[in-house]
């Protein structure tokens, strides 16, 4: 398995937001002084929500007026999604831009120092796979959040329970999010100073626009990485249950290392189309990385891990490659997962090598496949 690494108040009548542009691609760029002017409030919440997003963010301020304006009074027609910020609905500014807009949910868990936390961290953070933040809103005890709209939604929406009408992401696809959910956290760990742990890494958590590019999204539980001597950031467990590294979940103690056991499920989720906790399942196989770990140590056990849905569209020898880099950013002990980095080298390889279905169906019979052919390389 080693071997992988070398290498979002009118009177009109009210309609349903209908697409018309596509979402802009986040602009390139790097993270300047005014994050370490912020750095005090993104650690400790000093100052209210409207006083630091007003003086910290260039993140556009919208009136809460507009944003009526933009959704149709909030209408249950538009609303996209749920979670524990509150409802999300699109909406078409005044620009006649589509975006998504997320509001606060007053009794909602997460709180004013989660949306501080959003948007200076969305304001200074920029990359490709990383969400753009369009504006905020604090107005009174409302407070939302404007981003760009993805159109595809979540990849959670293209895994589990799919619909009849739906198309389950063939292989290809999904690499591609793979490799983009990788470089959106390779940003964070690298690029950004201090780095940045991003604690709440899961399939809801990765929005896909037209052309399935996978953006990083919901940031109210990022925290700064360790710096200098330090090893570790102490801090009070949070995120969601099956994601979790578990020295994380039994100590506190963050580290990058914990976003990179959970880019593990995730690619455990991408490859077998399973959710990370499914009590649904039989009592054996509720748990996804409880179920698949003695898997990973038989080789001849590694068809029981592709997601039927994909009907055997894959190469043999790429999709082992993938089942190795899941099963090394799962390994129980942190200091033997991988730098993310290394995971990203890792998974660019096996996406730059797309399954082709009219090349396999034309392998000669006698022609060894490239799983066999390869094999003594890893």
């Amino acid at each position: 398995m080693v071997g992988c690494f070398s290498c979002f108040v009118s009177r009109k009548k009210i309609v349903k937001i209908e697409d018309t542009d596509r979402a802009r691609s986040a602009s390139l760029g790097s993270v300047d002084r005014q994050r370490k002017d912020s750095l005090d409030v993104i650690e400790n919440g000093s100052g209210d929500a409207n006083k630091a997003a007003r003086t910290k963010s260039p993140a556009k301020a919208f009136t809460y007026r507009e944003l009526c304006i933009a959704t149709g009074m909030f209408n249950a027609a538009n609303n996209i999604g749920e979670g524990g910020f509150g409802k999300v609905f699109k909406g078409r500014l005044e620009t006649g831009e589509i975006v998504a807009i997320k509001q606060l949910n007053h009794e909602g868990v997460q709180g004013s120092q989660e949306f501080i936390i959003e948007v200076l961290m969305l304001s200074l953070l920029h990359h490709p796979n990383l969400m753009g933040l369009k504006g905020y809103c604090t107005d009174g005890d409302e407070k939302l959040l404007i981003y760009e709209y993805m159109p595809q939604g979540s990849l959670e929406d293209h895994l589990f329970d799919l619909g009849p009408d739906q198309v389950p992401l063939d292989w290809n696809t999904r690499m591609k999010i793979a490799v983009d959910t990788a470089r959106g956290l390779e940003y964070l760990h690298c690029k950004a100073n201090p780095p940045v742990i991003f604690r709440d890494l899961k399939p809801a958590n990765i929005l896909l626009d037209n052309d399935f590019n996978a953006r990083l999204s919901d940031f109210g539980l990022a925290k700064l990485g360790p710096v200098g001597d330090k090893t570790h950031v102490s801090t009070r467990v949070m995120g969601t249950y099956g994601y979790c590294a578990p020295e994380y979940a039994l100590s506190g103690k963050l580290t990058v290392k914990s976003d990179i056991f959970s880019l593990g499920v995730v690619l455990l989720e991408i490859l077998t189309g399973r959710k990370a906790i499914d009590p649904s399942r039989s009592r054996a196989e509720q748990n996804l990385v409880t179920w698949a770990r003695p898997i990973f140590r038989e080789r001849k056990k590694f068809d029981m891990l592709p997601d039927p849905a994909m009907k055997g569209g894959f190469s043999t020898r790429c999709l082992h490659h993938a089942i190795a880099i899941a099963a090394m950013c799962l390994q129980e002990e942190p200091m033997y997962r991988p730098l993310i980095s290394d995971v990203v080298v890792a998974l660019e390889y096996v996406a730059s090598q797309p399954y082709n279905p009219e090349a396999s169906a034309h392998r000669s019979p006698t022609q060894p496949s490239p799983s066999h052919r390869d094999r003594s390389r890893y």
